[in-house]
């Protein structure tokens, strides 16, 4: 979380995010800790039923600053398959 530039203008950057992806770029799992964790359950809450691809919520333009944003950091580091 201290990469989430939200989380440190609350002086809050304590925590993590995890997701499992599928090889199809599917979310499989999500589990988050910290502040703002609710807020950031409620998107991948949203994406997973309706199918969206982890690279989807990545891109999605989210207001800035927003404890939301961290889901960019999260799937940014998702390794690429070839």
């Amino acid at each position: 979380m201290i990469n989430v530039l939200r989380t440190r203008t609350l002086s809050e950057t304590r925590g993590f995010l995890k997701a499992l992806a599928a090889s199809d770029d599917g979310i499989l799992g999500f589990t988050a800790f910290g502040t703002g964790a609710g807020e950031i359950m409620a998107v991948v809450q949203a994406a997973m039923p309706a199918k969206m691809p982890y690279s989807g919520v990545r891109d999605a333009v989210v207001t800035h600053p927003a404890i939301a944003e961290s889901l960019a950091v999260l799937f940014n580091s998702v390794p690429i398959h070839k």
